[in-house]
């Protein structure tokens, strides 16, 4: 079985967009976490019941989430097909550690359209984004 697949992006190229993503975020490179996204890329909190639509919104969403925490990936799966990765994390913020599962979509080019969050534990939102989210 081979690494190709007919689209041209590898799972090898999605774990690395991935490993990019998270890597941007944690350095909090805001020019270069936006690189890996598409333009009309949608995030979703199921926990929190939140969404958000575009690479502006979610950028920002980022930028403004309150915390010093770090990602660092555990583990990342991504599909023959090219098309979608999964990847577990540990979240630390200050003394606290968490894990994390993120499933991420991919377009053609291999920017990620779609990522969503799954969080141990459902929560509320912090208030001050309801300018980004929607909430379902």
């Amino acid at each position: 079985m081979t690494d190709d697949t007919s689209r041209g992006i590898t799972t090898g190229g999605l774990r690395t967009a991935v490993e990019t993503y998270w890597a941007t975020a944690d350095a909090r490179d805001w020019d270069a976490f936006a690189a890996t996204l598409a333009d009309d890329v949608v995030y979703e909190l199921p926990q929190t019941r939140e969404r958000i639509h575009g690479k502006e919104r979610y950028v920002r969403f980022n930028q403004e989430y309150p915390g010093d925490w770090h990602i660092r990936i555990e583990r990342i799966v991504a599909d023959a097909e090219g098309l979608q990765a999964a990847a577990r994390t540990e979240v630390t913020v200050g003394p606290e550690e968490t894990h994390a599962i993120h499933f991420f979509t991919f377009d053609d080019r291999g920017l990620i359209t779609g990522v969503t969050d799954f969080w141990p534990e459902s929560y509320e939102p912090p208030a001050g984004r309801e300018h980004l989210v929607e909430r379902y």
